[in-house]
This record gives structure tokens, C-alpha cells and sequence, in this order.
């Protein structure tokens, strides 16, 4: 991937030079011209694109994002209210992750949505135990982890 960067960086370079003005402008379509031109030598030059990977980075940001606004509005609505009806719960979820930075971005991300927290991990890593203010039903928990930060972890690193 790095490598990439590198070819397409030197792409835009080159393409300032053809052009004979050194601007940022020229560079940032030097550097579309070289991703594309990296797009279509995929097929020929096996490699993955990285650039797939920086759309599943920015789609991770932007599922956080979303869930940080969800869940700041699910907060203020359980403070607002006069009576409290939460059902706080610590639900264990298992992983499919593998290494040690998978695990740790997935428990940050948890964390960080407010009405969340990761208190622990189990023995084995594959297990996190994971503090909610507002928990109705369980596995629909794990399952919404499961399907939204953990499935848009593995798009980025896999």
C-alpha cells in the first residue's frame, strides 16, 4: 500500500513537471491521473488498490460519527425524561478480531460513544465486557457491534 502512495505521489510530481506549473491544484490532478492510472494497472500488476482501504477508513469515520450523534441524542433523551426507564446492563461480545490493534480500536470506539463503556477483556482477547446505560435486549446489542464497527474494522485492515 505504501508503495502505492509512493508510485502516486511520484505520478503528480511528474505530472507538474509535464505541465510546467507548480501548483497544489496541478498536483491534486496529477494525483487523480496516477489513481487512475493504478486503478486500471491493478488487474496487470496484481496488487490490491489502497485506495479501497482509505474509502473503508473514511466510511469507519463516518459510521463513528453517526453512532456518536445517535447516541448523544439516546443520552439527552434519557436525561430529559422525568422518570427513568433505562435498563443499564454489561453484555459480554465476542470478537472475530485478530490482532491486538483490531481489538483496541473496536474497544476505543465502543468507549467513545457516550452510554458505552468497555470495562474488560477476557483471558483469551476474544471477549470484550462492555458497560451500556440502556441495554433492552442483549444480542440485538452484539449484533449492532457486530455489524457496524466490527465489520467496518475488517474492511479497513483486511
Amino acid at each position: 500500500m505504501q508503495f502505492q502512495i509512493l508510485i502516486n505521489i511520484v505520478i503528480a510530481v511528474i505530472w507538474m513537471f509535464l505541465q510546467n506549473e507548480f501548483s497544489f491544484v496541478q498536483f491534486f490532478v496529477g494525483y487523480v491521473v496516477g489513481l487512475l492510472m493504478l486503478f486500471f494497472l491493478r488487474r496487470f500488476l496484481r496488487f490490491d488498490f489502497y485506495f479501497r482501504k482509505v474509502y473503508a477508513f473514511f466510511k469507519l469515520i463516518m459510521l463513528f460519527i453517526y453512532k456518536l450523534i445517535l447516541a448523544n441524542y439516546d443520552v439527552v433523551k434519557i436525561i430529559i425524561k422525568p422518570k427513568m426507564n433505562i435498563q443499564p446492563g454489561i453484555i459480554a461480545v465476542p470478537t472475530s478480531l485478530k490482532t491486538d490493534w483490531e481489538k483496541t480500536l473496536l474497544a476505543n470506539l465502543i468507549s467513545l460513544t457516550p452510554g458505552t463503556l468497555t470495562m474488560n477483556f477476557s483471558e483469551d482477547g476474544q471477549t470484550f465486557y462492555v458497560h451500556s446505560i440502556h441495554v433492552p435486549d442483549k444480542d440485538a446489542a452484539i449484533k449492532e457491534i457486530h455489524e457496524s464497527f466490527e465489520r467496518a474494522i475488517l474492511e479497513v485492515t483486511k
